[in-house]
């Protein structure tokens, strides 16, 4: 098997990562074993385009929550990179687990309640 398991969702709070915040997150090696999906379907169409990440980030995003790694976006990229026998795949992590990503969450429910959450 590719990945942990195959997800249908984001179980997780929305975190309101703009572009630039995922930015902020170094690159680090993840572990395809490690990933948890959260989109259970794939375009092929998007798998075999060589420049599908010409107008995105280069790595995948993933999100630490409740000890798991969920693979939020990323996974034609995951699954091009199991297809050429690597394991591990470069991706930005944003850990909701820690001190930092639990104040980002507070940040963003304390946000939406005032009414200036993001859409």
């Amino acid at each position: 098997m590719i990945f942990k398991s195959v997800g249908d969702g984001r179980p997780y709070p929305a975190h309101g990562c703009t572009p630039a915040d995922w930015a902020a997150q170094a690159p680090r090696q993840v572990r395809l074993a490690d990933l948890v999906t959260t989109k259970r379907t794939l375009d092929l169409d998007a798998l075999l385009d060589e420049q599908s990440t010409f107008y995105g980030d280069l790595f995948a995003h993933v999100v630490r929550w409740n000890g798991e790694l969920y693979l939020e976006d990323g996974l034609h990229r995951a699954l091009r990179t199991a297809l050429h026998g690597r394991a591990v795949l470069h991706a930005r992590v944003l850990d909701l687990d820690s001190t930092e990503g639990r104040a980002r969450l507070t940040r963003g429910a304390t946000g939406a309640a005032a009414g200036g959450g993001r859409r």
